[in-house]
């Protein structure tokens, strides 16, 4: 997962306001920076989390913030939405939650998007998978290009 600045003040200010950051994306004109980020409550429950109020609420804030500390005359465009069904898999914590559950992964050094098991997270940096065939999988998380969880996994 590529790595940007405003990463853990967006992660900090999620936070702050009650919910757990899913994902992040940073594009657009330097000008107009476009934020895109999921967002979902950290007890949420199937049918019983982020609604579209709360994406309105962190949205807003979130420009603010970023306005008033980041990139002086840049003007925040700031995308928010939940996670939705098959929710992305990103940071260790999620990873580590997720221990025993099915994801689809796409990784530099691994063909395809393959579904594989969550078996460990050995440290901050690797999770160990164990692919559909049976084989274990050891994955350097700056490797990662995109995980999502699959539902069909639910415990």
């Amino acid at each position: 997962m590529p790595s940007y600045p405003l990463l853990d003040p967006v992660r900090r200010h999620v936070a702050a306001m009650g919910f757990e950051l899913i994902e992040f994306h940073m594009g657009g004109p330097p000008q107009r920076p476009l934020i895109q980020v999921r967002i979902d409550r950290p007890d949420s429950t199937p049918g019983h989390g982020v609604t579209a109020e709360d994406c309105v609420q962190v949205s807003r804030s979130l420009a603010r913030v970023l306005e008033a500390e980041a990139q002086p005359g840049a003007r925040y465009l700031v995308q928010a939405s939940s996670p939705g069904f098959e929710r992305p898999v990103r940071f260790v914590e999620h990873w580590r939650r997720y221990l025993g559950r099915e994801v689809r992964v796409a990784a530099r050094g691994l063909s395809g998007h393959p579904r594989a098991t969550v078996v460990a997270v050995p440290d901050d940096d690797h999770v160990q998978l164990r692919l559909a065939d049976g084989e274990p999988y050891l994955l350097a998380l700056e490797n990662l290009k995109e995980a999502t969880l699959l539902m069909d996994s639910a415990s």
